[in-house]
């Protein structure tokens, strides 16, 4: 099993497309600021991070209007180095919530919102990764 893409159904669609390719600097596999589909590739794989408008979902997900209380989903981006990235992204236009700062000892962190509500952690390891499970 190979993991393909997070998709994040979005009612913003510009404004959560030009925020993950202008602000964070993903690099969209096709070019589609109008939508209703894009996906974004993170270096090093295919998997990436999609954005599909909201209502192009709704007959498959009955519950769609529903909005439940709370965050459901975190997308998390590891980083080489997450202090110079948010420099970068808040000069970008990103707002950072909270961070960059320790999580453990073992990492370091930061949090923001694309335009759609979705929260970010943008994370970097202080230690060598631990080793992927297959």
């Amino acid at each position: 099993m190979e993991l393909s893409q997070v998709r994040l159904l979005v009612e913003d669609f510009r404004g959560c497309y030009r925020f993950y390719r202008d602000v964070l600097g993903l690099k969209p596999q096709f070019e589609a600021e109008d939508g209703p589909y894009a996906k974004f590739l993170c270096d090093g794989g295919t998997a990436g991070i999609a954005l599909q408008l909201r209502s192009d979902m709704a007959e498959f997900l009955d519950d769609l209007a529903a909005r439940p209380a709370g965050y459901r989903s975190l997308v998390v981006l590891r980083v080489d180095d997450v202090d110079g990235y948010c420099a970068e992204i808040t000069g970008r236009g990103a707002v950072l919530l909270h961070g960059p700062g320790p999580m453990t000892d073992r990492m370091r962190v930061a949090h923001l919102k694309d335009p759609g509500g979705n929260v970010i952690e943008l994370q970097q390891w202080l230690v060598p990764r631990p080793p992927s499970a297959h």
